[in-house]
């Protein structure tokens, strides 16, 4: 068993535990089993850099990619000589496998998110025996369907946009300049690259775009030119990439900045892990890949969060890695799209990349708005039945959901619907008609409790997937409180009011338990995670509240505050990655903000 010790001054502290329980920004310690140093990392990063983390499910190269940091699709590639059709989506934190291409394919464009994305182009058959192909496919999220081809095939080219207007440019062989258009039916041959090229890097959108890096028809091969698109032209820009190379890959950001990693150089080993910044005037060099590699996929939302998988580290390789920029916020909140429509007390489900926000109050009254987010923007779908605010929503992403309770113009409701993915549909309703609930659960294992039926009340349902059914009360009656939990067997309850309380409460499937407070007592808050690991967000304290608190299973921590103080929002998702939108903060807010918090930013040390 290891003995942890931490250098104080010229004395020693020992402690148990694989990480020192009480570590603050700067910490040092001592594992005596690894023999290794550990270092509690600051809450903001000082430079940026590249993290390790889960593999993908099969090693390939030379495949697609599109999406960002936090959920992204690998597509197609090749194992070695065996060319494949594998699509593995990433959720954050891990791949999986899901259905492949219709036609498998390397050195393939892609462009979109991980639930509606294109690819195009690329090579068919087995290498050395390949062939061009121009066949496009379209991604709803579970297959990929053939649609209309490109103008011309050409593989090694680079895609951008989403999967209804996207753009791709470059390719070959030989090398190309051509740009096509896609308006979500067809290709259209538009202005061409003023430099021609093949397995370049690019990023943006049908209106704004950069391409640079890849291989020329002339001189040393690799290119370091970067061209600007204004949705007509291509310009050449003054800024060239510090190390021209190709066969890299780059986060999907905007036309203003980008991140430019891995790939090909003119001197041995041929691989790079090389890093580059362009900030909208200027590459600047970076810190490298943990591992060095071409032929990679990557994603990303803008500098500071990019993700690069697979490639060539000389055999083809599945390792997966992060990028955190310097300054990015590691236990922050920050702004992502604003909904359609602002609106207080939504109830919402789902996690920070693919969430649902559902009813709530915006002029002239109650809602039965439904916005579904994809992590970059909220798109408007079909309507609830029944227009209500103060209501609960669970679900594990915008697919599937369960809606309750609330209330609607002219009394409190019991109403339970259903989401499909496209449709809501009445099923049984709560037993107790209430507002101002909570919850915790998914479609078919739900719980609510407390709220408010002209008095605040205790009451308590579980959820089996068909029925409603009445199980012990809260401790405490009170309406406005939050909850936390991805079951109906144990969840957290925790606020409320009124008056405003901090009383937190724990389930275990049979009955509730008071367990430590809050920090700050608040009604008309939010609360997204489990029973072990939960955050409370914003509320009203006496006044509105950004505050946000942390639970680790035992105890309560205040952690950085929402940037927009306010009440009666919306929140879903978990501890490392959480989604806040909606309230009331004062008027009606459409404003969106996301959570960053690695469970752990303690680093070993080399």
């Amino acid at each position: 068993m290891a003995s942890y010790k931490q250098s104080v001054g010229t004395g020693v502290v020992n402690f148990a535990g694989d990480n020192n329980p009480g570590a603050v920004e700067g910490q040092l310690w001592y594992d005596s089993v690894n023999y290794n140093w550990k270092y509690q990392f600051p809450n903001v990063t000082a430079a940026g850099s590249w993290a390790t983390a889960n593999s993908m499910n099969t090693a390939r190269g030379y495949l697609g990619s599109t999406g960002i940091k936090s959920a992204s699709l690998a597509i197609g590639g090749t194992t070695g000589p065996t060319t494949v059709g594998n699509t593995e989506s990433w959720d954050g934190t891990s791949w999986t496998e899901v259905n492949d291409l219709t036609t498998a394919r390397v050195q393939l464009g892609a462009s979109g998110t991980y639930t509606a994305a294109l690819a195009f182009g690329g090579n068919t058959g087995s290498i050395p025996s390949v062939t061009l192909t121009d066949k496009t496919e379209s991604w709803n999220g579970t297959n990929w369907t053939e649609v209309n081809d490109l103008t011309g095939s050409r593989r090694a080219l680079i895609g951008c946009g989403t999967n209804t207007a996207s753009l791709a440019f470059g390719g070959g062989p030989p090398a190309s300049a051509l740009t096509e258009q896609w308006n979500g039916t067809n290709w259209t041959e538009v202005n061409d690259l003023n430099t021609a090229r093949q397995e370049l890097s690019g990023t943006g959108d049908t209106t704004a775009a950069l391409a640079f890096g890849g291989q020329v028809p002339s001189g040393p091969g690799q290119s370091g030119a970067t061209e600007s698109w204004n949705g007509t032209n291509w310009s050449t820009v003054p800024a060239t990439l510090n190390k021209a190379r190709g066969t890299g890959n780059s986060s999907k950001i905007s036309s203003l900045t980008a991140l430019f990693f891995g790939g090909d150089q003119p001197v041995p080993p041929g691989r790079t892990g090389e890093t580059e910044l362009y900030n909208g005037t200027s590459w600047s060099e970076e810190n490298d890949m943990s591992q060095i590699r071409r032929n990679l996929g990557g994603a990303g939302t803008d500098s500071t969060s990019a993700l690069a998988f697979g490639g060539e580290i000389g055999p083809i390789t599945a390792v997966t890695e992060e990028w955190t920029g310097a300054g990015a916020s590691i236990s922050a909140w920050s702004s992502g799209g604003d909904l359609n429509t602002a609106r207080q007390s939504p109830g919402a489900s789902g996690t920070q990349n693919s969430a649902l926000s559902v009813g709530g109050n915006a002029p002239p009254g109650k809602q039965a708005i439904t916005e579904s987010y994809n992590g970059t923007n909220w798109t408007e779908v079909n309507d609830l039945n029944t227009a209500r605010n103060n209501l609960v929503a669970v679900g594990a992403d915008s697919t599937s959901s369960l809606a309750f309770g609330g209330a609607t113009a002219t009394a409190n409701s019991a109403n339970t619907e259903s989401w499909d993915g496209t449709n809501w549909t009445e099923v049984n309703d709560l037993n107790t008609a209430r507002n101002g609930l909570a919850d915790s659960g998914t479609v078919t294992a739900a719980l609510a409790f407390g709220g408010n039926t002209g008095s605040v009340t205790a009451v308590t349902e579980t959820w089996n997937g068909t029925n409603w059914t009445e199980v012990n009360d809260l401790n405490t009656a009170r309406s406005a409180l939050a909850g936390a939990g991805d079951s109906n067997t144990v969840a957290l309850g925790f606020g409320g009011g009124p008056p405003n309380i901090a009383i937190t409460e724990s389930w275990n499937g049979t009955n509730w338990t008071e367990v430590n407070d809050l920090n700050t007592a608040r009604r008309a808050l939010g609360g997204a995670g489990n029973y072990t690991s939960a955050l409370a967000v914003g509320g009203n304290d006496g006044s509105l509240s950004g505050k946000t608190e942390e639970w680790n299973g035992t105890n309560w921590t205040e952690v950085s505050d929402l940037s927009t103080a306010r009440a009666e929002l919306g929140t879903t998702g978990t501890v490392p990655s959480a989604l806040a939108f909606a309230g009331a903060a004062p008027s009606d807010s459409a404003a969106t903000e996301e959570w960053n918090s690695p469970q752990s930013v303690v680093k070993t040390l080399d």
